[in-house]
């Protein structure tokens, strides 16, 4: 196997994109020959320059049935819809609606901003860019304990304003923009923000801030809170063996307006990174090379807009959903990887060995 590798690296710039996908495919089929208790992977690789757009799957959908995983099937991709959220604020900002600097102040609902103020958090202080960044100090309603409330009552239809309260309970408030601290509520609050922009529901807004119509993002929703899209395959089911979930039986507004909620095919959630980073979502450069900017210094957060910036040796900009979702760009080779693993649980074994493989295969091609 050594060897291979490095024949095929030394063989690598001759390879042509069907011989490359060819490598790829064998790839994915042995790392799933080890791991096959992964029960299903869905890979996407996105390279233009190559003229590559290849889907692939592996596995299972459904452990009951045993249906052989199409690579065209819809997962729950979880907090990769942070970097949509964000991409939407930014959108905004482009459009002259609201300031990156801008204190949340005056962009929350009354309501929102009152329950805040109550239990001692000055909004005055908290940036719109902070909540991007996950810098705004404000506590999390994500815990084990949430964890195991969802589980207990996995048919339960949670509510913002629940998941704001629990927030509010967290704790007393923590120092503002000086520590990264990801939290769901960020997000949850900066579709608040979209809403009293756009006086849209959040995910209407996102629709057309982000141009899902024009850019051909035709498999990508709000699951429960949009219509199912037509001609779109029945969603993959999705395994967390730790908690001995299964993704069709937990109502998924426990992870619902921001920090999660789309549901998406690998195809598309690599075609929204190349859209975003190739201009055709944001049209302000400066801005869109905010979002992949760090906030704090890049020993201390990695994170930076809606996204993760990290060095494979050359630059690539990430996000990961809880259930087993990964999207990563390079800008070297202009090339997206979405890996989708169904068991969440080998999530950190399978995504990250074949994201940097391909992507590192495709910077060396360059």
């Amino acid at each position: 196997m050594k060897k291979l590798l490095i024949l095929i690296s030394f063989l690598l710039p001759l390879l042509g994109s069907a011989q490359l996908q060819t490598v790829f495919q064998q790839k994915v089929d042995s790392i799933y020959q080890k791991y096959s208790d992964a029960i299903g992977i869905i890979v996407h690789v996105e390279a233009p320059s190559e003229n590559i757009s290849w889907s692939y799957a592996k596995g299972v959908a459904d452990t009951q049935s045993n249906s052989i995983l199409d690579s065209q099937q819809p997962v729950l991709i979880a907090s990769n819809t942070k970097p949509y959220v964000a991409a939407s604020i930014l959108r905004l900002v482009e459009k002259g609606q609201i300031d990156l600097e801008q204190s949340i102040q005056d962009l929350l609902s009354t309501t929102t901003r009152k329950r805040f103020e109550v239990a001692g958090y000055h909004l005055n202080t908290i940036t719109v860019k902070q909540l991007l960044s996950h810098t705004s100090g404000i506590r999390d309603y994500v815990d084990e304990t949430y964890f195991a409330l969802v589980g207990r009552r996995p048919d339960y239809v949670w509510q913002k304003e629940e998941q704001i309260k629990r927030a509010i309970e967290a704790g007393a408030p923590q120092k503002v923009g000086e520590k990264f601290s990801y939290g769901d509520i960020n997000y949850l609050l900066l579709t608040e923000i979209i809403e009293q922009k756009t006086r849209q529901p959040f995910y209407k807004a996102i629709r057309e801030l982000l141009k899902y119509k024009e850019l051909g993002l035709n498999q990508t929703w709000f699951i429960n809170l949009e219509d199912y899209p037509t001609k779109t395959l029945p969603l993959a089911h999705q395994y967390a063996d730790r908690y001995k979930w299964d993704s069709y039986t937990i109502n998924p507004s426990w992870d619902l307006y921001g920090g999660g909620g789309i549901a998406a095919t690998a195809k598309d959630a690599a075609l929204f990174f190349q859209h975003l980073f190739n201009g055709n979502i944001i049209e302000d450069k400066k801005l869109l090379e905010a979002m992949h900017t760090y906030v704090l210094p890049a020993d201390q957060s990695k994170y930076c807009l809606g996204l993760y910036h990290f060095d494979f040796g050359f630059s690539v900009f990430y996000h990961g959903g809880w259930w087993g979702t990964d999207v990563v760009y390079s800008p070297a080779s202009n090339a997206t990887v979405t890996v989708f693993t169904l068991q969440k649980d080998l999530q950190h074994v399978i995504n990250p060995f074949l994201g940097r493989s391909f992507l590192t295969m495709l910077v060396d091609k360059h």
